[in-house]
């Protein structure tokens, strides 16, 4: 009986209710699935493809009344931040500045088919793009492309960034490649092992690269590429040795730029519910700089750098040169798990917002083919933007239309306007840019909240910042990852032991060395460990544990002569042999924590139930859950099997009853 087939009003029986219940959920349908069937039937296949072009399932139900106007507004708003940011991120990638429009066209476009969020905004993003130009400027270094004209080394910019978007354009063809592979895989969960405070600490360390690389085009000087370890000190003692060489005419640019900038977006924000959009000040700084760097000729003048010609028009495909692939598959992996990480962190933030869901899974596959299909067409990897994302949904965005409406928008202006712009200065640009770091740099606060919250994960932003500015992006990442892993290992092994006590009149039990009203239960130690019981720890779990109870009562001498005395007919006792009694007569180990138990923790329980029993202790296991059970292990001398004492008598109120170990789960290693 289907709950969807009945009237609303009409109120279900309790056989009803027990056989529904029963039913098991449905289930996505995967592609391994489908294809281990004989034959796919039409509706399976009808499934499919709406699981991997999301959109047919959405866009006929589109309410075009409702939400229309809000996407073309939101869009509007969003291809006009594009534009600026993808001639400054393009920049910042090494690149020629239309490749940043062309990153802000096509995989912007191609997301409105694959994506499942409806509020990320795709497309150039900062720290993407200076992981990028972290290979452009060590692969393809401008060194390699001087030539001597009239007696003066002048670089061949025009064959230089050719071969640099070649370059680039392979490396996005393999982050999608890495991408959709991993989302066909179902790995969508290999985000979990960046935790919120390794991503946090991570892009704040490359905002410091970001502003680091701006720096030369906000003084006007010329500087050498630098890559590798420490390669972001060599670029700042150099920048301080050609100081004395600053453009005065670019720094004054810079800075003018800078401050009407930060100006206007601090008013939008203070007034964010009063304008119907924000004020595009990045769009009208570049116009406006455009119109008098033009007039009053700037780059002759002054000698103020500017962007130079950008062609109009669209370039065809491009396969991407494979022998490149060995160089850059490891930079090319750590670009689309950043990118993903990013990307679903912010989709998810969304979707928890507006009410609706967005699949992991389907958000790498969306990802890795606007990045692959990208590659071919000279764009650049792309990630999502909290700016321009903040942006789609404050203007009314509600769904990828206006994602579509401002890959328009840069299309436009790749057709007709971005020539224009050919008078444009640097500086420009660099400002847009570093003020588009503060609220990056803002994480910088993540460190008093860590201190007070949580000092490991304190620990692991601190570690991945230094890591990431010491050691360059790629190898920084990496690093970062490992001593995440690390702490989890760490954690483990050092967890917190207790021993449980009962507050007065509730069922509540708490650590009786933090607790004042924590008090034990009279001849009962109920013992706990804050992790999990396995291979790496168990040793040091019953270790604590002795440690807890008393030392002194598993002395040598005890274990020593009871072992002699194990083939006399009668065993002796604790009371005839003359030795001290314990001053309890039950162990309880709280497994609530325990979500597995190996092997090696079998073989060191049975020691730890054996030990007891020789002091003539009781030992019992509560708390379990899992599907396996501990009591199919081999017995031991003195027992029948593993735990097969029901905890009833002597066992305090309101703690877990049962079989003493029925219910683990068993994971052997």
């Amino acid at each position: 009986m289907s709950l969807t087939h009945r009237a609303p009003h009409k109120v279900l029986s309790e056989a009803e209710l027990e056989e529904v219940a029963q039913r098991k959920p449905p289930t996505k349908p995967s592609l391994r699935g489908c294809l281990r069937k004989t034959r796919c039937s039409g509706s399976a296949a009808k499934s499919l493809l709406f699981r991997f072009l999301p959109f047919l399932r959405w866009l006929p139900r589109y309410p075009v009344k409702d939400w229309l106007l809000g996407d073309i507004v939101s869009g509007f708003s969003v291809g006009i931040m594009h534009l600026p940011q993808g001639l400054a991120y393009a920049l910042l990638a090494g690149l020629p500045p239309v490749t940043g429009l062309y990153s802000s066209f096509y995989p912007v476009f191609l997301y409105f088919f694959f994506g499942t969020s409806r509020h990320n905004s795709v497309g150039p993003f900062a720290v993407i793009s200076v992981m990028i130009g972290s290979l452009t400027e060590s692969l393809v270094p401008s060194e390699n492309f001087v030539e001597s004209v009239n007696g003066t080394n002048v670089t061949n910019e025009e064959l230089r960034d050719a071969a640099r978007v070649e370059l680039v354009a392979t490396i996005t063809v393999l982050t999608g490649i890495f991408q959709v592979a991993l989302g066909l895989l179902q790995f969508g969960f290999v985000v979990t092992y960046l935790s919120d405070p390794l991503v946090r600490g991570y892009t704040t360390a490359s905002s410091v690269h970001v502003l680091v690389s701006q720096l030369k085009n906000v003084f006007g000087v010329s500087q050498g590429e630098h890559s590798g370890p420490l390669s972001l000190f060599v670029t700042v003692i150099d920048l301080c040795k050609k100081l004395p060489d600053t453009n005065v005419g670019t720094l004054v640019t810079a800075i003018i730029a800078m401050v009407a900038i930060l100006i206007v977006k601090e008013l939008n924000h203070k007034f964010a519910a009063k304008l119907p959009m924000p004020i595009p000040i990045e769009l009208i700084t570049i116009i406006v700089s455009t119109g008098i760097s033009y007039g009053v000729n700037l780059n002759d003048k002054f000698g103020i750098s500017v962007v130079g010609n950008i062609p109009s028009g669209l370039k065809p495909p491009v396969a991407p040169k494979i022998s490149y692939f060995g160089q850059v598959a490891g930079n090319a992996f750590a670009i689309a798990v950043v990118g993903y990480a990013i990307c679903i962190s912010l989709g998810k933030i969304f979707a928890l917002k507006h009410g609706y869901k967005v699949d992991s899974n389907q958000e790498l596959i969306a990802l890795g083919l606007s990045n692959f299909l990208g590659g071919f067409f000279q764009c650049f990897a792309i990630s999502c933007s909290m700016s321009r994302s903040l942006v789609q949904e404050s203007t009314g965005g509600n769904s990828q239309v206006a994602g579509v409406i401002a890959s328009l928008v840069i299309l436009v202006t790749i057709l007709k306007i971005g020539e224009l712009f050919r008078d444009l200065p640097k500086a420009i640009l660099a400002a847009i840019i570093i003020v588009n770091l503060k609220g990056m740099f803002k994480q910088f606060r993540d460190l008093s909240t860590l201190w007070k919250s949580n000092r490991v994960d304190l620990l692991v932003w601190i570690v991945t910042f230094v890591a990431t500015l010491l050691l360059n992006l790629d190898i920084g990442l990496a690093v970062s990852v490992a001593f995440g892993l690390l702490t989890v290992i760490f954690r483990t092994q050092l967890p917190h032991y207790s021993i449980l006590g009962r507050i007065s009149d509730t069922d509540v039990y708490r650590d009786v060395t933090e607790y004042d009203l924590a008090q034990e239960v009279p001849g009962v130690k109920i013992f706990r460990s804050s992790s999990t019981v396995y291979f790496a720890n168990v040793e040091l779990y019953a270790e604590a544990l002795k440690k807890k109870v008393g030392d002194s009562l598993f002395s040598p001498a005890v274990i020593e002569l009871s072992g002699g005395e194990s083939s006399q007919p009668s065993e002796p006792s604790l009371q005839s042999l003359g030795l001290p009694q314990p001053s309890f007569h039950t162990v309880i180990l709280d497994f609530s924590p325990v979500s597995f138990v190996d092997t090696v923790s079998i073989k060191i329980l049975k020691n730890i139930f054996k030990d007891f029993q020789e002091i003539e202790v009781d030992v019992f296991v509560a708390g379990c859950g899992g599907e396996g059970d501990l009591q199919s292990h081999e017995p031991w001398p003195g027992r029948a099997s593993f735990g097969t004492q029901l905890i009833a008598q002597g066992v305090p109120p309101g703690f877990p009853q049962g079989t003493g170990a029925a219910g683990c789960d068993m994971d052997p290693i």
